[in-house]
């Protein structure tokens, strides 16, 4: 039987002493990706809806001020994304994959809550960008943590088929975004601009925390994996990461870099394509959007061809892809500025970012022992994220300042691509 039909497989344990059952593979995925899905999706939100978040919290007579504001308590989130990952990793890597998981999107659900019920600025003052703030906060911590305990558990229970189901962690975040998208765009057409301002804007948020329990409910009820259960534990998971596997975490960071820069590129491409190379807003969106389409479409589909070639050729194939192309493409699409050369500058991103991001979580997954996976998986991906994704549009712009060519970003993409091939070369050095 089919382990994507099969309904006895079951969720609960095993009434056989000693045994661990195995769930199926579509409730596995189901499980893990939820609080993936909510994470990406509350973010995309967040940047949608940013401009009606600023002026319901952090008004001022100057709008571009009350938008950096509204952006700035988005940062925030991404900056205690480390910690969420040191504290929850080590969690998981301790008490198990599960109170990890449990503990993630509760916390998720809590700040998507305070965010949907924290009154406007006109209503309780100051407090309410304070809570704004502090939700971020508390989302933000909680996704450091969800990524790292997510993909152990995906692939200590499904360790034959690693590459396909590790790879459904980033086709969510496409989803997620597309999903975030459609909101915009329904509430774009249904409701009026005061109305969106009023309480529009809050519905994304309140469908997201709707869907919380839902995977709250069902993460209660599943079991470890075997090879989990038997591992002898470390009291001290960060003590063993920081003290004995320092390289392995380096290498977790360096495989990471390129695929987070390409994923920040791509939702840098709106303000690059308008003020850099002067598009209208329509054709950067409709990039981006097809993007998204990619993302989600893709990324399974070529974990599902990395299980039949390997990995490596794809993240090879991808990486020198990218490296060899990424100027030329920037090129033409600096000096004939057409809708097309954009879009199909963002597409070709958005697939190579899909083979090559369909390999990375199981290929982090088989960096770190049981014993430290979560705690490993979990700090490499949000530093990476942090500093090579989430200031990727500021340090384009910088380099745009900088070198006074459109060009730049290219430049940024082909060092990141550079530091994920030393990566790649060290973890296949590490395996011999």
């Amino acid at each position: 039987m089919s382990q994507f039909s099969s309904a006895k497989a079951a969720v609960n344990p095993s009434p056989l002493a000693g045994s661990v059952a195995k769930p199926s593979l579509t409730k596995t995925l189901f499980v893990t990706c939820i609080g993936n899905a909510l994470e990406w999706f509350d973010i995309a939100v967040y940047g949608f809806f940013a401009a009606y978040i600023a002026r319901a919290y952090f008004p001022t007579t100057d709008q571009t001020v009350s938008l950096l504001l509204a952006f700035g308590s988005f940062g925030v989130s991404f900056l205690i994304r480390p910690l969420g990952a040191i504290v929850l990793g080590a969690f998981a890597d301790r008490a198990g994959r599960k109170a990890s998981l449990l503990a993630s999107i509760s916390l998720m659900m809590l700040g998507s809550l305070m965010i949907v019920v924290t009154p406007s600025y006109a209503t309780i003052g100051l407090a309410a960008p304070l809570l704004i703030l502090l939700a971020r906060l508390i989302q933000g911590f909680s996704a450091g943590g969800e990524f790292g305990s997510s993909t152990a558990f995906l692939v200590e229970h499904f360790p034959e088929r690693k590459a396909y189901i590790a790879s459904w962690q980033f086709a969510t975040q496409g989803a997620s975004t597309l999903l975030a998208s459609a909101f915009g765009l329904g509430l774009a057409q249904g409701l009026s601009e005061a109305q969106i301002q009023d309480w529009g804007w809050r519905i994304p948020f309140a469908f997201g925390l709707l869907i919380g329990p839902v995977g709250l409910y069902i993460r209660r009820n599943i079991t470890e994996a075997e090879s989990f259960v038997k591992a002898d534990k470390t009291a001290s998971p960060l003590k063993t990461l920081f003290g004995k596997q320092k390289s392995l975490l380096c290498m977790a960071v360096g495989l990471m870099v390129v695929s987070t820069a390409v994923n920040y590129m791509l939702n840098y491409v709106p303000t690059y394509a308008t003020k850099t190379l002067h598009f209208s807003s329509q054709v950067a969106f409709t990039a981006t959007l097809l993007a998204g389409v990619i993302l989600t479409v893709a990324t399974p589909l070529m974990g599902l061809w990395a299980e039949k070639v390997g990995r490596l050729p794809l993240m090879w194939g991808s990486l020198i892809l990218l490296l060899v192309t990424i100027y030329p493409g920037f090129w033409l699409m600096t000096h004939y500025t057409t809708a097309f050369s954009l879009v199909a500058l963002v597409c070709w991103m958005a697939l190579l970012k899909s083979v090559y991001f369909s390999a990375v979580p199981s290929m982090m997954a088989d960096l770190f022992p049981v014993t430290t996976r979560a705690s490993g998986m979990a700090i490499g991906y949000n530093v990476a994220v942090t500093v090579f994704g989430g200031f990727a549009p500021f340090i384009c712009t910088l380099l745009i300042s900088a070198t006074g060519t459109s060009l730049a970003p290219s430049y940024y993409l082909m060092i990141v691509a550079l530091l994920s091939l030393w990566a790649l070369i060290k973890s296949q050095q590490t395996k011999k």
